[in-house]
């Protein structure tokens, strides 16, 4: 049986409110032996922590995703309004539990409309964060390459850079400090040319799988819950 570890998922999203347990119980039974599960606000921090203290395969990501900032059901709106830096003073705290192993998601996002200066603030404080608890991260990097990768030569965290959208060019400088690359379900996609070139040239051991479930699921169920 392979031993598959998935590098970045959301099973505590309510899209799997109706059948968690049954998903967990399969994928424990089919061959996974880790799960990276990513809060993106500290709305969901407790939820993604229940399930790694349920699941021994399941560990735990903490972090302020960077769509948090313009989504009103998100705590980010919703309970701090707009603060980010009181809620993720908040959420300090939890990053002391055991099942904590990374900061995530976290990143830049330039395909909505959200502030970009903020984005750029949040995700840099994050950054320092990780780097204050020697923890690697999980990136999200949307349409937003110049000012992610600045951040990241500066930093220059471990971690992984999930859903990789970049060049084959930038691949090779990412990985070369210590950065993984995610590649999922869009690997399939008709338009996935240029990740084909890039998986064809990093070290295998820096390009790694991931769901990012209940999204991205890949060809040819694509639109549909990816578990």
């Amino acid at each position: 049986m392979t031993n598959i570890f998935d590098t970045h998922a959301h099973y505590s999203s309510r899209q799997f409110d109706a059948d968690r347990d049954a998903v967990m119980r399969a994928l424990g039974e089919g061959g996974v032996v880790g799960v990276l599960e990513c809060a993106t606000h500290s709305g969901d921090a407790a939820a993604v922590l229940e399930l790694a203290h349920k699941y021994p395969f399941v560990h735990a990501a903490l972090g302020i995703h960077p769509e948090s900032l313009g989504e009103e059901d998100a705590a980010t709106v919703a309970t701090y309004h707009g603060d980010w830096r009181a809620e993720l003073a908040a959420m300090r705290p939890l990053f002391d539990d055991p099942a904590v192993i990374a900061v995530g998601e976290i990143g830049l996002d330039h395909h909505w409309p959200l502030p970009a200066q903020e984005q750029y603030d949040l995700f840099e404080a994050q950054l320092q964060l990780a780097q204050e608890l020697d923890l690697p991260v999980s990136v999200h990097d949307r349409e937003a390459h110049a000012e992610m990768y600045e951040l990241l030569r500066q930093y220059r965290p471990r971690g992984v850079l999930h859903c990789y959208s970049g060049s084959a060019e930038d691949a090779a400088w990412l990985t070369a400090q210590g950065m993984a690359l995610g590649f999922g379900g869009a690997v399939t996609y008709k338009g996935a040319k240029r990740a084909a070139k890039v998986l064809a040239m990093v070290p295998h051991e820096l390009a790694v799988l991931e769901t990012d479930c209940p999204y991205m699921a890949p060809e040819p169920v694509r639109g549909t819950r990816c578990d």
